[in-house]
């Protein structure tokens, strides 16, 4: 006899996951073709216009551009194909907050390193790139790939920079210290968001000359600065900071990496100083939340590190002397939440 338990039971959820990779790849798909860029400012297209404008058959034209509508990215009006406001905002080349770069990155090196999850979990080693002939994952990466890879993360980063300088205060700050800061999307919006707010920038000599250029857009030159370095290599952190930031790094190493870099900013820091760690936070639980738990796989792929939860950073900073650690909790593509810890 079925049960109603049973009878509630459907395939309907499998069903979303394992068809997932097909939004994901129509998306890439469109963005690859540079649909959404064709279409910003013209009164859009029909599936025989797209094709061709493509020089494709109008079957999979069609096709595509059904896809796209369906997934919320085109809008159809009186027969024709236009951008949604989200493709609009962030999928036309050449616009502020250009979201494609990531699309772009995570098509070409993260699904075929994704494609082989299995291999890394059986061999706790990442697939995207050779541990044993590269030093990094960026040593001889494609440099148009990488200037893909920081664009991508630029963009990433500039609204979730916007979320923690709304959860977090740091109007009582006035130096601080961003270290592994990349392109200073961080630096920029929290500078906005605070206006007696000044920043430095830390990071490796070519991401740093990356980020001055994005600080001379920004027009922000006479208030954020950035300092090459190596927070590994480097045997102390840049001094004369009253908090430092850590976004979205410290899931790139493993624990014991992780807490080498928190001796580091301790030591730089003065009494009253603080640390905010910004990440997606894997809960105390290890049973979510999604984005934080398939992120940590991503790692797994990746780097050498993972997401961790708030208890295991709170815990190393308890060990390290900081008082007052507390997890403040967002909302934001690259990170949900901070970590805080102040030191005596």
């Amino acid at each position: 006899m079925i049960s109603d338990a049973d009878r509630a039971l459907s395939p309907i959820p499998l069903m979303q996951l394992a068809t997932g990779f097909w939004a994901f790849k129509t998306l890439a798909a469109a963005h690859e073709l540079d649909l959404f860029s064709r279409l910003s400012g013209t009164a859009g297209t029909t599936s025989a216009g797209l094709a061709q404008a493509l020089a494709i058959e109008e079957r999979p034209a069609e096709m595509l551009l059904t896809g796209c509508a369906a997934l919320g990215l085109l809008v159809k009006n009186d027969g024709r194909y236009v951008n949604s406001p989200l493709a609009e905002e962030f999928l036309v080349r050449g616009k502020p907050y250009y979201f494609g770069g990531f699309v772009q990155m995570l098509d070409q090196r993260l699904y075929p390193g994704w494609g082989r999850l299995t291999e890394a979990i059986r061999t706790n080693r990442p697939t995207t790139w050779d541990p044993d002939r590269q030093s990094s994952m960026f040593d001889s990466e494609d440099p148009r790939l990488l200037e893909v890879f920081w664009d991508a993360m630029h963009s990433l980063s500039t609204f979730t920079a916007r979320a923690l300088g709304q959860a977090v205060d740091l109007s009582g700050g006035r130096r601080l210290l961003d270290v592994g800061g990349g392109s200073a999307a961080f630096d920029i919006e929290l500078c906005r968001l605070y206006p007696d707010l000044t920043a430095t920038v830390y990071e490796l000599p070519k991401v740093a000359d990356i980020a001055t250029g994005k600080i001379k857009e920004a027009g922000l030159a006479d208030r954020i600065e950035t300092v090459a370095g190596d927070f590994f290599a480097d045997t102390a952190l840049p001094g004369g900071h009253d908090a430092i930031l850590l976004s979205m790094i410290m899931h790139d190493w493993a624990a014991d990496r992780c807490r080498a870099i928190l001796r580091k900013c301790w030591a730089a820091l003065p009494s009253g100083g603080q640390v905010i760690i910004a990440e997606l936070l894997v809960n105390d639980a290890r049973t979510g939340p999604p984005a934080a738990a398939l992120m940590s796989l991503n790692m797994l792929v990746e780097t050498e590190g993972r997401n961790y939860t708030p208890a295991e950073y709170s815990a190393w900073l308890s060990e390290l002397g900081f008082q007052d650690i507390r997890t403040v909790w967002f909302e934001a593509a690259g990170a949900n939440g901070a970590v805080i810890g102040r030191k005596p």
